[in-house]
């Protein structure tokens, strides 16, 4: 016969399997993610020379025994990101066309990062 106390430990045992495998599966999406970001922005990204495609990159941010940050951005061309994605003037007079490359890809991570957390789970 099984006392209310081995119940209990049998629950909070299984209950602690699965917060670890829900960690592990979440950490493993938000990395694909990132991964997917990045190499969607590069390859929508404007190309004069390609440094600026080459320039982006995900980075961890902060991890934790539950939680996994990250960040996908431009090494060394940030400076540039913005005017690409929203346009800007030109110096002498008239506007340069936006490009929007982050945006769309963004948006798409989003989408990835709950479809593959809900595959995870079920």
């Amino acid at each position: 016969m099984t006392s209310i106390d081995d119940l209990a430990s049998e629950v909070m045992k299984g209950l602690t399997e699965y917060a670890e495998l829900a960690d592990t599966a979440m950490k493993k999406a938000v990395r694909k993610t990132a991964t997917a970001v990045k190499n969607e922005i590069s390859e929508n990204a404007p190309e004069k020379s390609g440094r600026y495609a080459k320039s982006w990159a995900a980075k961890k941010v902060k991890e934790n025994s539950h939680t996994l940050e990250m960040t996908v951005h431009s090494k060394n061309r940030y400076q540039i990101a913005h005017l690409l994605e929203h346009g800007h003037a030109k110096r002498g007079g008239g506007r340069v066309a936006a490009i929007p490359h982050i945006a769309p890809a963004e948006e798409n991570g989003e989408q990835m990062l709950e479809s593959l957390i809900e595959k995870a789970l079920s």
